[in-house]
């Protein structure tokens, strides 16, 4: 069965950039099927932040054919020793909207849900060039909706340039999410989500897009110091 893994690392400088510049080949590595090498971003902060890039922090989505390349790689490989200093959830995938390319999806194979389980979610995107500016205006409130959200265990973003950019976040669970995403929670100025939605539909801003739900499977090492994000949850397949 495929798992999705999203790491969040930090690395030497020079690791973290020749991965933004020169991105490893998935055929190279046994049992990979494709991962995106992504710059860690604070959620909501200013575009000419230093927050904004976060150059030795590196996001990694990646999917794998089964657990067992997970463990080779992390173990055996050279820079998926360095990967594996850092923290990562492993996740089977619930739910697909929109679609994105070079991963392998088969959408009649998804896990079930369970409705009071940790959810989490994960959102791709290949930018318009020009839409990017009208992105920005409407995506940062978005960011600060979820950054700020009382049902979100963590959350954050990652780009890689020239065009892709990402957000990922932990929910207490689904009905939590999907309050956040139809405007129905408690936070000010709730409908931030829908009001970019609405916008998107009028034209878009991007290439490609996704939204992919997962539940996870397991958690493994610390970010910012902290482990045990999904608390005392656990799945197994």
């Amino acid at each position: 069965m495929p798992i999705f893994t999203y790491h969040l690392v930090v690395l030497p400088i020079c690791t973290s950039l020749k991965l933004m510049f020169f991105e490893p080949n998935s055929k190279n590595i046994k049992g990979l099927i494709h991962a995106e090498y992504m710059t860690e971003m604070i959620l909501g902060s200013s575009v000419f932040s230093p927050k904004r890039l976060l150059f030795r922090r590196v996001a990694i989505f990646a999917q794998w054919e089964n657990e067992k390349a997970i463990d080779s790689y992390l173990t055996q490989n050279s820079l998926g020793k360095k990967i594996a200093k850092g923290w990562h959830l492993r996740l089977l995938l619930t739910r697909q909207w929109g679609k994105i390319s070079k991963f392998k999806i088969d959408t009649t194979s998804l896990c079930s849900e369970n409705e009071k389980s940790p959810v989490v979610a994960v959102t791709i995107a290949r930018m318009k060039f020009l839409e990017i500016p009208r992105f920005i205006k409407w995506g940062k409130p978005v960011e600060k909706l979820v950054r700020d959200h009382k049902g979100t265990l963590l959350s954050t973003a990652s780009i890689r340039f020239p065009r892709t950019i990402s957000t990922f976040s932990i929910w207490k669970n689904k009905q939590d999410m999907t309050n956040m995403v139809f405007g129905h929670s408690s936070m000010e100025n709730p409908k931030r989500h829908i009001e970019a939605m609405n916008e998107r539909a009028k034209k878009d801003f991007h290439i490609e897009f996704t939204t992919l739900r997962f539940e996870a499977i397991a958690e493994f090492g610390k970010y910012n110091g902290k482990s045990n994000y999904l608390g005392n949850f656990s799945k197994t397949i």
